[in-house]
């Protein structure tokens, strides 16, 4: 399809063309899909959080479509955060009848682990990666191939979700039933910190296929050396008795006292 504006004399595209791919132009369509919920495409948001735990490969296919189509790497629908949303209010409800939490307490944490955990923390590591991957990742430093900002928001939402649904859903059935593993016994911290360590393992794993996607960066597999460090740390933890989730349990209900 031909494009139906045409360039300046000097090869450059119109004010509107160049505005409508401005970060803040990019912002307030994302923004302002969040309130118009029939244009959100729900359906491939569910396929994508599948294919993040049976092959996140694919996932990231659907980036490089987006870029060649829409000329941004980043979602331009909210559909998936929306969903982890949920999947984050559930589970913390949860969190909070197995931990035997009041109405009160429960929400107390709901807005901590929302406002905190999700999202205060998420902004961090995207700004931080963001930052890391343009100064140090480029192969080629200019201003016509940089890592986005939502991009890398983008990637740490779909390490973050099987960390989510490992941690936050399928944890919940082990703490007082099955192995107890909210406990001192050596079965109970050895299926527990298990779960951490794959958890954790998915979101470096799909951090780094996130920036490895990108074809304009380098040395990309520096993001799998903390795997050395994690496989150390479960190690100690299973040697010395450490039980990743009894702290887990601790931290949440001293957090809302």
């Amino acid at each position: 399809m031909l494009p139906t504006t045409s360039p300046n004399s000097n090869g450059a595209l119109s004010s509107r063309d160049a505005a409508r791919h401005t970060a803040g132009a990019k912002r307030y369509k994302y923004l302002r899909r969040l309130l118009h919920f029939r244009q959100m495409d729900f359906e491939f948001a569910l396929w994508q959080m599948l294919y993040l735990f049976t092959s996140p490969q694919r996932v990231y296919r659907n980036f490089h479509y987006r870029k060649q189509t829409k000329d941004q790497w980043a979602r331009d629908d909210p559909a998936f955060l929306v969903l982890l949303s949920i999947w984050l209010c559930v589970s913390t409800i949860g969190f909070g009848l197995v931990l035997d939490m009041g109405v009160v307490e429960t929400l107390k944490l709901l807005l901590w682990v929302v406002f905190v955990d999700c999202i205060g923390v998420g902004l961090l590591i995207s700004t931080f990666m963001w930052v890391i991957s343009n100064k140090y990742l480029l192969k080629q430093p200019s201003r016509n191939f940089d890592v986005e900002w939502g991009y890398a928001f983008d990637v740490h939402l779909n390490a973050f979700y099987p960390l989510l649904v490992i941690l936050h859903f399928l944890q919940l059935f082990f703490i007082n039933h099955i192995v107890v593993i909210n406990s001192e016994w050596f079965l109970g911290y050895f299926v527990g910190n298990t779960l951490w360590l794959i958890a954790i393992g998915y979101y470096l794993y799909i951090t780094f296929l996130g920036y490895n996607a990108l074809p304009f960066l380098k040395n990309t597999v520096v993001l799998l050396y903390p795997f050395a460090l994690l496989g150390l740390i479960y190690i100690l933890s299973i040697s010395l008795g450490w039980n990743f989730t009894q702290g887990l349990c601790w931290f949440y209900k001293h957090r809302v006292e």
